[in-house]
């Protein structure tokens, strides 16, 4: 068991199941954390209502939603629920829809499911880990993949060339809504290029929410976020750059280039 499969047990697991839009798609999702005695319904409904107030963000690469709202007291545990779609729904994301698979956090804190984000990105941005997913048949096949799935990305992350930044307190923030759940997504994708570039100790990464990031925006080089919170952030003052998909390393690399021109 690692840090991802300790907070998703098999009665958390639902496959094919039907759902005739993204609202029941996520009700499903909550429907699962209830089941399981992570969450109750209001935590359900503060899911959709994220949704419904920043938009379809947290569709954070071709078909996956990972659907969460804020801690509150209709968290009872941290946990995950799991949920594969019979047939993919439209969310509204411009780049990402249908989704087929929706992962839902409900977090007791914001730092707690740091390790279990980090494992489940990795696992999610490896595409033979996702298509195996995409055909396992059980709760127990699901839960073993992910608990030996772990291995980093390999697509597109050549070192950087040029000199890494002089300044050693480099920060980049990630944003989503709420900053517990996307944002954690796309800073270990962002630390794994860092890594591999070497820059790793001249950058630091720092997930938030879209209010923080507005009053820490000065601090930071540049803001990686979904076009939907970027639309949000409007003028904060330095970068903001768009990331369709939070899970690939590529995409990211791309991005950080056109940070530092390099």
């Amino acid at each position: 068991m690692n840090a991802l499969t300790a907070l998703l047990s098999p009665a958390a697991v639902r496959l094919d199941v039907d759902a005739g839009d993204w609202r029941a798609a996520i009700r499903a999702a909550g429907r699962a954390l209830v089941d399981d005695g992570i969450s109750t319904a209001d935590y359900t409904a503060q899911m959709l209502a994220n949704v419904e107030e920043n938009g379809p963000y947290i569709v954070i690469a071709p078909g996956l939603a990972f659907a969460h709202a804020r801690p509150s007291p209709a968290v009872l545990k941290t946990g995950l629920s799991w949920v594969r779609l019979a047939r993919p729904v439209p969310f509204g994301h411009e780049a990402n829809d249908p989704v087929g698979l929706v992962v839902a956090l409900a977090a007791t804190d914001s730092a707690a499911h740091t390790d279990a984000m980090a494992a489940l990105a990795r696992v999610l941005s490896d595409p033979a880990t996702g298509e195996a997913l995409e055909r396992a048949r059980t709760p127990e096949e699901v839960l073993g993949l992910l608990d030996g799935g772990q291995r980093p990305a390999t697509a597109g992350t050549d070192a950087a060339e040029g000199s890494a930044p002089a300044a050693s307190q480099h920060k980049i923030l990630t944003v989503c809504g709420n900053g517990v759940g996307t944002s954690l997504f796309l800073k270990n994708t962002l630390e794994q290029v860092l890594d591999r570039w070497g820059w790793s100790p001249h950058v630091t990464v720092e997930a938030t929410d879209t209010i923080s990031a507005k009053g820490k925006a000065a601090e930071a080089v540049a803001i990686l976020t979904s076009r939907e919170i970027a639309r949000t952030l409007g003028d904060v003052g330095v970068p903001v750059k768009v990331v369709q998909d939070f899970t690939s390393t590529t995409e990211v690399d791309a991005v950080l280039r056109d940070t530092y021109s390099v």
